[in-house]
C-alpha cells in the first residue's frame, strides 16, 4: 500500500484527477455521474481562482481525497470567511487520516489568509463526518437556521 502524503493545493495539472473525485463526491450525495460536467466545473474553478482545492495523494500519485474552499465575507465581523464546501475521500483511503489532513490544511490556509471563521455543512445522517468535524474543533451552529432558495425546482 502506498504512503499517504500531506495535503497540498491542487493545480491545473491535477484537474482531471480532481474531477474524477468530484464526480464520485457528487454521486455520494445522490447526483448522477457526469464526468464531463465535473471536469468542466473543476477546470473553471481552477482557471478563475474561484476556489482553493486541497488534495491528498499517495506516493504513487493516486489521489486519495480532496476538499474545496470558497471565499465569502462576513458583514457582521467585517472580515473574510471561507466555506469548506466539498470534502471527499475515496473509499479505499477512509480511516487513514486523509480527511483530517485535508481539513487541517484548509484551516491553516484560512487562518493565514486572515479569515474570521470557516463554515461547513453536512448531511444530517452523516454521523461519521459530524464526529470528525467535532473532533477537529467545529461547533454545531445553534444560533442560526440555514435556508436556501432553489431556482431549478
Amino acid at each position: 500500500m502506498s504512503v499517504i502524503n500531506d495535503a497540498r493545493v491542487a493545480t491545473s495539472a491535477d484537474a482531471g484527477q480532481v474531477a474524477r473525485l468530484f464526480d464520485l463526491y457528487r454521486c455520494f450525495y445522490g447526483r448522477e455521474s457526469n464526468l464531463s460536467e465535473s471536469a468542466d466545473f473543476i477546470s473553471e474553478r481552477l482557471k478563475n481562482n474561484d476556489s482553493v482545492i486541497f488534495i491528498v495523494e499517495t506516493t504513487d500519485g493516486t489521489l486519495a481525497g480532496f476538499t474545496q474552499l470558497y471565499p465569502i465575507f462576513s458583514s457582521l465581523s467585517a472580515k473574510k470567511a471561507w466555506v469548506l464546501n466539498d470534502l471527499f475521500v475515496c473509499h479505499e483511503f477512509r480511516s487513514q487520516g486523509v480527511a483530517s489532513k485535508l481539513i487541517q490544511q484548509s484551516l491553516a490556509f484560512c487562518k493565514n489568509a486572515g479569515a474570521e471563521w470557516v463554515s461547513l455543512q453536512t448531511a444530517t445522517d452523516n454521523f461519521t463526518a459530524q464526529k470528525l468535524y467535532q473532533r477537529l474543533g467545529f461547533i454545531q451552529d445553534t444560533q442560526f437556521l440555514n435556508y436556501y432558495y432553489n431556482f431549478t425546482v
